[in-house]
């Protein structure tokens, strides 16, 4: 069993203002302050998305979905500063269904974000479409009035004509829990369980930080038979650290995130 508490007090232990405002949210439930909003909100763009760097003057795919990401986190998706980046991504998709990076931000971009790339047009158009997904579910969790329906229909279909006969995708990991939570939600069922089954093959394999994102990731959608979360929180249990924390993938400054991201897999 995955030790609540001890994770709880490695985040009271070593957590910044806004990762203990994203804590309080997940025990308590209610939105974050509004001044953990403003810190994620400071540099959002007038057309509502947030540019790659400090210094860049034109929205980023990428930084966007980050940035909403960390709104979601201390239950402020659907605040007036998650809709207004919402619906610069909702506007931001390619006639095609996809998402790219405009292309001048080719020389900065990441792996996973470069303009024109095909693995980074897959990754970018799953996670693009699971962060409306995650947003129109909370608006309606039966979905009877889903926002975005049409450009989440559409990147739906695209992301089906990349998913492989065996269920894998021709790109990076992460692009597995975000394409299964937009396939499932726009009643791809088949093709999300396909996903889901590849992911649940490779999960002894993933790190402690991969599992957490993914858990937490599909614990936004309405999976129906939970199989798959069940045997990530399972996998989480037994690399829980003796200090109540989880190793992160980008080192120990973002352990506290990491642990974080288990506790909202598992609230």
């Amino acid at each position: 069993m995955i030790d609540i508490d001890a994770a709880i007090g490695y985040v009271v232990g070593h957590g910044d203002p806004v990762e203990r405002a994203r804590l309080s949210h997940l025990r308590t439930g209610h939105p974050a302050p509004p001044d953990a909003v403003e810190r994620i909100a400071a540099g959002q763009m007038p057309e509502g998305g947030w540019p790659a760097s400090a210094e860049g003057g034109i929205p980023s795919v990428d930084a966007t979905c980050y940035r909403l990401a960390e709104l979601d986190g201390i239950g402020a998706l659907n605040s007036p500063v998650g809709i207004q980046a919402l619906q610069w991504l909702a506007a931001a998709q390619r006639g095609d269904g996809t998402w790219q990076e405009h292309e001048s931000l080719a020389d900065e971009a990441p792996a996973w974000a470069m303009p024109g790339d095909p693995e980074a047009t897959l990754y970018q158009t799953s996670v693009a479409g699971f962060w409306l997904t995650a947003a129109a579910v909370e608006i309606d969790p039966h979905q009877t009035r889903a926002p975005w329906s049409e450009v989440l229909r559409s990147a739906a279909r695209w992301v089906v004509t990349q998913i492989r006969p065996d269920g894998t995708w021709p790109s990076f990991l992460a692009v597995g829990w975000h394409a299964a939570g937009l396939l499932h939600q726009q009643q791809f069922f088949y093709e999300s369980a396909r996903v889901q089954q590849v992911l649940g093959d490779r999960l002894t394999d993933m790190s402690p930080g991969d599992v957490a994102s993914m858990a937490a990731a599909l614990r936004r959608v309405n999976l129906g038979d939970d199989w798959l979360l069940q045997s990530a929180r399972k996998r989480l249990a037994e690399t829980q650290r003796p200090d109540g924390g989880w190793d992160s993938n980008e080192g120990p400054l973002f352990d506290v995130n990491t642990t974080l991201t288990v506790l909202r897999a598992c609230r």
